[in-house]
């Protein structure tokens, strides 16, 4: 049975279009056999019942010849007594009168005719003469008063068969063209119909090489591609989001580690470069240990959450809803009553493809920035365009001197350090640092007057 089944499974054909185009052809012809010899098995019974009314007219035309009215059964000579050449037997009960002068007592039309005059009603039967020619009988009762005969008539058979066998045999090239007809048009039409999954192929085999933002969509589709496009973009969406998460998990751990090793280095350069005391060494490797133990717990902090990820697949990894993260921030941030904070957005949901911490980690210094130097009011708009999500910061303050925009996003750096404000010059830098690493951007337009407008693009969800 397996091996039977590995055969099949060889001679079946390799795609999609060959199994399609097989299975149409196995039912159109399994139809068409059934067709056919319903078909045949009506039309030899049409034949039959044609030959059974010659029959019985010819016995009509021969039963006005025998005369039953007397005691006994006498037939009549006429003008067309050739009648009782052609096959004709006449009987009084089952005493034979006349018969074919072909006729012989052993033929088997003979034999028959005599066992269908024995039986009490008008019956047919269908036997082999010799050179195996089939032959119809069928036998009339002429009733009289004190006398009954029956005729019996012979038909040879053979015109009838040849019809039959004609009829057979161009069924069977009929049914021949109609399946080659039908095995073209299938491969014709499949191809077709399979002409948009090929250039879906092409598509998704491009799209993956060059990392496209492009999608199958569900438009100018049939129902069935327009299911599979969608979900195809949804697993499209949702590899990016992965791939997108992978960066940032990247990215965070060479930030966070950053840190430590420096410290580590800077250490073990101290001590290297003269002697030391014990204490000294002992403050050294403290040092050096408590980085060692930052450096883990950054490790560990950061792979659970991915762990987490990965075990729970009914939520995207870093998808976030980016106004329940706007409202957070702007409830924390430390607003001065002069100035009014108003929340844009088209939606009333939205979602970006980063994990909440660090789109609060790249807001957070935007807001911050726009609630501090603003005179009355900061404005954020936040709304989908062309895959990604943008955020725009607008505020009504001062502005960034054009002398210092160059110099925006360089660590350390800030417009004017005796403005009175706190800060360290690093909220802009690892915004924009922390928004690359997801794939997105931070950047101020200098073109914008009065005040200033930070946009944040980030990948949608």
């Amino acid at each position: 049975m397996n091996r039977a089944s590995r055969v099949l499974r060889r001679l079946a054909p390799p795609t999609l279009r060959g199994h399609l185009s097989l299975v149409a052809l196995t039912t159109a012809a399994l139809l068409m056999t059934i067709l056919t010899v319903v078909f045949n098995a009506v039309m030899d019974r049409h034949l039959q019942h044609q030959a059974d009314d010659e029959l019985r007219n010819r016995a009509a035309a021969v039963a006005t010849t025998v005369d039953t009215t007397g005691p006994r059964v006498r037939v009549l000579e006429t003008v067309n007594d050739r009648l009782l050449d052609a096959n004709v037997w006449i009987y009084a009960g089952t005493r034979l009168l006349e018969k074919p002068p072909s006729a012989t007592d052993g033929d088997p039309p003979a034999q028959a005719a005599d066992r269908l005059a024995a039986r009490p009603r008008d019956t047919c039967a269908t036997v082999q003469a010799h050179g195996h020619r089939p032959v119809r009988l069928c036998a009339q009762r002429v009733p009289g008063r004190r006398a009954t005969a029956t005729v019996v008539t012979a038909l040879d058979l053979t015109p009838y068969r040849s019809s039959a066998d004609t009829l057979l045999l161009g069924s069977l090239i009929l049914d021949a063209v109609m399946l080659g007809c039908t095995y073209l048009l299938t491969r014709l039409s499949v191809g077709r119909a399979l002409r948009p999954v090929r250039t879906m192929t092409d598509q998704a085999t491009q799209r993956s090489a060059v990392g496209s933002d492009e999608r199958f969509g569900t438009e100018d589709h049939p129902a069935e591609l327009a299911l599979l496009g969608a979900s195809l973009d949804a697993l499209l969406d949702r590899i990016r989001t992965v791939l997108r998460h992978e960066q940032q998990l990247t990215g965070e751990l060479s930030h966070e580690l950053r840190t430590p090793l420096t410290r580590i280095i800077m250490e073990l350069d101290w001590w290297r470069a003269r002697a030391r005391t014990d204490a000294e060494t002992r403050a050294t490797q403290e040092a050096i240990a408590e980085a060692a133990r930052s450096m883990r717990t950054i490790c560990d902090t950061l792979l659970h959450d991915a762990r987490e990820n990965a075990l729970n697949p009914a939520t995207v990894p870093g998808t976030t809803d980016v106004l329940p993260v706007l409202d957070r921030l702007l409830q924390r941030l430390d607003t001065p009553d002069r100035v009014k904070t108003v929340v844009e957005t088209e939606a009333p949901v939205l979602e970006a493809g980063v994990a909440p911490a660090p789109l609060e980690r790249i807001l957070s210094p935007l807001l911050t920035n726009a609630a501090r130097y603003a005179h009355s009011r900061v404005t954020v708009s936040a709304r989908r365009v062309s895959g990604a999500v943008r955020i725009d910061v607008v505020d009504d303050g001062p502005g960034v001197p054009e002398t210092f925009v160059d110099e925006l996003f360089q660590p350390g750096r800030r417009a004017d350090p005796g403005d009175g404000h706190d800060g360290a010059g690093l909220g802009l830098p690892l915004a924009r640092r922390l928004a690359r690493a997801v794939g997105g951007e931070v950047s101020y337009d200098p073109r914008h007057t009065p005040g200033a407008r930070f946009t944040v693009r980030v990948p949608a969800g």
